[in-house]
């Protein structure tokens, strides 16, 4: 992920969270995040992946909630937003800044941010999602 601030790697896991992450690199496949902002910033999350740029938006489709025991939400995630209902997840992702472990079993957390963890702290709102691609391991 190339952003305004710098890169972001992250490594999805499609093993344990199989419909999740094929939703996030369908999307990416289809350049649907390229130009979006994140519009959420807090001393503690950074939310992005809303084609409004307002936190209502989504991609048209929603995806079953899924979660796994071993995955938590712990600072360098990447996990799926969602409104109340839990199979409301679409597009709206989020990474955290500090552990957050109220959320575990109720948000579908898919990867972790490999490098660039940096650049998540430095991110601002309003920052973009210049480019986001999926790279197979061992070809960067």
């Amino acid at each position: 992920m190339r952003t305004s601030k710098g890169e972001i790697t992250i490594e999805v896991d499609p093993d344990r969270m199989p419909v999740t992450a094929e939703n996030f690199i369908d999307l990416v496949s289809q350049g649907f995040y390229d130009g979006l902002t994140f519009h959420r910033v807090e001393h503690w999350v950074v939310q992005g992946g809303d084609p409004k740029g307002d936190g209502t938006g989504g991609s048209g489709k929603r995806i079953k909630l899924e979660t796994h025991p071993d995955l938590r939400n712990v600072r360098g995630c990447i996990a799926m937003a969602r409104a109340q209902h839990p199979d409301s997840a679409s597009s709206q992702f989020y990474f955290l800044k500090k552990d957050a472990p109220w959320l575990d079993g109720q948000y579908a957390v898919f990867g972790m941010v490999k490098d660039g963890m940096s650049v998540v702290d430095s991110i601002e709102a309003g920052d973009r999602m210049e480019t986001v691609r999926v790279v197979e391991p061992g070809t960067r």
